[in-house]
């Protein structure tokens, strides 16, 4: 391998690894939005104020009395779509996840703490499923952004699937 060819392979893995962090982002950014519009409408339509709403977003203070109308839960979802920073590049890794499967999918792999071999084909969509599950759920374990993993699963398949069709298919 030259070193113009490897400097190929590693502008597309970089280049991989970014769009689907970028489609991770992008997936999480719009839910996150969703959720904080959802939020804000429904105490806008109980007569609270945006600033009010503000100083209660930057404060995490609240009047108790707007409990009979709204629920704890989406007080709560608010709170936490408008404060919680995304850090981390776990949605650019299940992009690379699932262009692994869909390469290999009937490599075995193993969770740390369940050393059962599973092949991807049937490991990496169940884990997909959970968190598409925990994203639409409350039964999430701490602030873990569900949808960042489904948007960068998503661009990560786009990716490797065509180029498995397209341009790998002839080495």
């Amino acid at each position: 391998m030259t070193w113009v060819s490897a400097l190929a392979t590693d502008f597309l893995a970089t280049g991989f690894f970014l769009a689907a962090g970028l489609g991770a982002a992008l997936i999480h950014t719009l839910v996150n939005f969703y959720q904080v519009q959802d939020g804000m409408n429904a105490l806008l339509n109980i007569g609270i104020s945006q600033t009010e709403i503000m100083d209660m977003l930057n404060t995490g203070q609240y009047n108790s009395g707007i409990l009979e109308s709204v629920p704890v839960d989406r007080i709560e979802a608010l709170y936490a779509s408008f404060n919680i920073p995304a850090v981390g590049a776990s949605g650019a890794i299940y992009g690379v996840l699932v262009a692994f499967g869909l390469m290999y999918p009937n490599a075995e792999l193993m969770l740390i703490f369940l050393p059962i071999p599973i092949k991807a084909k049937y490991f990496i969509p169940l884990i997909i499923f959970g968190d598409l599950f925990f994203g639409m759920t409350k039964y999430s374990i701490g602030n873990v952004a569900h949808f960042a993993h489904i948007g960068g699963a998503i661009i990560g398949f786009i990716l490797a699937y065509y180029w498995k069709n397209n341009q790998f298919k002839y080495y």
